[in-house]
């Protein structure tokens, strides 16, 4: 009863004070409108446009109404507060309600928690976002860096800020064991602002760049952690096998036979693109010797590998999508460990890597592993995610994600041949879960490769990597 009561006058003394600084608050947002601004800006690169949010600790609704949502909501324990938002901003919906027990009718693609300082419960405010979310929701925390703590507080006392005398100081670390703990995963943390204040070209400078390199980004003053639901309900799913083919009649039916049964329904989609080999008619026949296999026959663009492979994902009918390059380099036999991968919820973008087993005889070129090596420190600093294999053609996605994925195509600089890039870059613009699986790789036994001109390709992939670094590291 004692812990009850105090917390009851905790939460009492929270709301007292935000009612008295709620009509002020407007006038503070416009004082401090550059700060304001590098919120918004980091809030809009991770949320996607047209989507639902729902803003935990909304206050007057300022930073609510500058995401570009198609659907939101606001919730916030002081009367005062809510008074303002729905004065200034009529058109979005704002709740009167404690941000640590509230219930809504429905989901949401977005769950923003705010002023988390200011929160008496943070694991009652988790386990009730628990409650509103979907294994598709992304659930974003801000918090302030704890190294600014004096900072903070000398500005509130020299008039720079407004007085929060905020109570609670929590590290990244303590965030993620509140997600932990109320059965979320962190998948990634983003930081931002170096210098609150603007001053021209040297703010831009200071927080458009040197607060994303390493030691300097852990300076930052705020911390966005973005979190998605632990859940996994055992259930079988079906899965869309992309096979981009040129010029391979000699592997078809290898494919065919080869591909382990796994998941409620497996369809094999075999684009042709425009071969001279006669492959188009070795699936035709393969579609006649194993009626009891749905495999289908596509035309490719004739263009590219990706191009192919955006046909084939067009054509897809199965809830995953999974691209096995008709080399079979990376053995059919291990295709199940990449459905375990996605259906568990390892992972939401599998992404094949080539370079942990030893590799058989020649498979891969000396010049085309080094090359490899670079590109995966290159992506893992862009992308603040170990990915040690960027090019192996082996990759599994939901269906559902690839339709994301497709709207942000041909947004990275240069056309990228094998699609590769494209996807890996995409899957980490839209903050999915991307792991690495482990795969053999093995030396092609018919038909030749299609990976040729290695300089030419390798300046593409340099160009690309700097488009993603300014996309997506220095957005």
């Amino acid at each position: 009863m004692i812990k009850h009561n105090y917390l009851d006058h905790l939460r009492d003394s929270i709301r007292e004070k935000n009612n008295n600084i709620a009509f002020k608050r407007k006038k503070w947002v416009q004082t401090n409108s550059y700060y304001y601004k590098q919120v918004l800006n980091t809030l809009n690169f991770i949320v996607e446009p047209n989507t639902s949010v729902l803003h935990l600790r909304c206050s007057t609704g300022d930073i609510l109404n500058g995401l570009q949502c198609s659907e939101k909501v606001g919730i916030d324990d002081s009367e005062n507060l809510i008074y303002e938002a729905k004065k200034e901003y009529s058109d979005i919906e704002f709740i009167h309600s404690s941000v640590e027990k509230f219930s809504l009718d429905r989901n949401f693609d977005y769950i923003l928690v705010t002023s988390v300082e200011d929160v008496v419960d943070i694991k009652a405010v988790l386990d009730c976002i628990y409650l509103h979310s979907t294994e598709q929701t992304r659930v974003i925390i801000l918090n302030y860096n704890y190294l600014w703590n004096p900072l903070v507080k000398l500005a509130e006392k020299t008039g720079m800020k407004i007085p929060q005398n905020l109570h609670n100081w929590i590290s990244e670390k303590d965030v993620n064991s509140f997600l932990e703990l109320s059965q979320f995963e962190k998948i990634i943390n983003y930081r931002s602002i170096l210098f609150p204040f603007n001053i021209p070209v040297l703010s831009w400078f200071l927080n458009k760049y040197l607060a994303r390199l390493p030691i300097l980004r852990r300076l930052t003053m705020l911390n966005f952690t973005i979190a998605r639901k632990e859940a996994f309900e055992p259930k079988e799913h079906s899965v869309s096998i992309i096979i981009p083919c040129r010029n391979e009649a000699g592997n078809i039916e290898d494919a065919v036979t080869r591909i382990p049964k796994f998941g409620s329904h497996i369809e094999i989609l075999f684009g042709d693109d425009k071969s001279t080999d006669g492959t188009a008619d070795k699936v035709r026949e393969m579609i006649a010797k194993y009626p009891d296999k749905d495999i289908k026959l596509y035309n490719g663009p004739g263009i590219s590998k990706s191009e192919n492979v955006w046909a084939g994902f067009d054509l897809a009918a199965c809830d995953i999508v999974l691209i096995l390059d008709a080399d079979l380099t990376v053995i059919p036999e291990e295709l199940p460990y990449f459905y375990e991968a996605i259906t568990k919820r390892n992972g939401e973008f599998i992404n094949g890597s080539r370079l942990v087993y030893p590799m058989h005889n020649n498979a891969m070129k000396l010049f085309n592993i080094i090359g490899n090596k670079f590109f995966s420190i290159a992506f893992s600093y862009i992308l603040d995610r170990p990915i040690k294999d960027t090019l192996c053609g082996t990759k599994v996605m939901w269906r559902r994600d690839y339709q994301r994925i497709k709207k942000l195509r041909g947004t990275w600089g240069l056309t990228d041949r094998w699609g590769d890039y494209e996807l890996i870059f995409s899957a980490a613009k839209l903050n999915l879960k991307i792991i690495d699986l482990p795969v053999h790789y093995y030396e092609r036994v018919y038909g030749e490769t299609k990976m040729t001109g290695r300089i030419q390709n390798g300046i593409i992939m340099l160009k690309m990597c700097w488009a993603a670094l300014n996309k997506i590291k220095f957005h």
